[in-house]
Parts: C-alpha cells; sequence; structure tokens
C-alpha cells in the first residue's frame, strides 16, 4: 500500500521516561488508565523539553488508543513521555 511505513518501533513504558533516544514520529499510542483520573505528555527533547501533547486520561482502568497515523506528532530531538497516573503506553514510532 503506498504511503505505508515499514520502519515503524514501539516503546512501553510504566514510567515516565524516553521513549526514543532520537528524532521520531509518533504514529499511534495505546494506554492503560489506572483508578484515578491522569494525563500523558509527550515532550520532545527530554523531561524539559518542549511540550508537544498534553492529552487527560480517564479514571476506568482500561485500554484506550489513540492514532496520530495521518499527523504524526514530529519529535526532532528525542520523545520523551511523562505518565500520571496511567499504568502503562505503548507509542508506536517511525
Amino acid at each position: 500500500m503506498a504511503g505505508m511505513h515499514s520502519d515503524g518501533k514501539s516503546a512501553t513504558l510504566t514510567e515516565s521516561g524516553d521513549i526514543f533516544g532520537g528524532p521520531a514520529r509518533i504514529a499511534t499510542m495505546y494506554f492503560v488508565a489506572s483508578d484515578a483520573a491522569g494525563s500523558i505528555v509527550i515532550r520532545d527533547g527530554g523531561a524539559t523539553g518542549s511540550v508537544l501533547l498534553e492529552i487527560a486520561t480517564p479514571a476506568d482502568q482500561s485500554a484506550h488508543g489513540v492514532e496520530f497515523y495521518y499527523t504524526p506528532i514530529r519529535c526532532e530531538s528525542n520523545p520523551y513521555a511523562v505518565l500520571t497516573d496511567v499504568t502503562s503506553a505503548t507509542f508506536f514510532y517511525y
């Protein structure tokens, strides 16, 4: 299929940390919410880098998926995720 990426990778985090150690485009995010409302913040350039996305997460202890495939989140340096009251999050990037 034209336009499809074949070099995709993934990273799963259970706490805040680097998604990848270099430039990347985040295409999809899958997370498991905890029993408290929280958030996922994606930064470019590590823990103190620029905020590219902030999404609120529900207090429902269930899985959720968010697609950015047609408008991926571009991280020029390195993508970093701040997880607050999130059990785990998997990021698919290329």
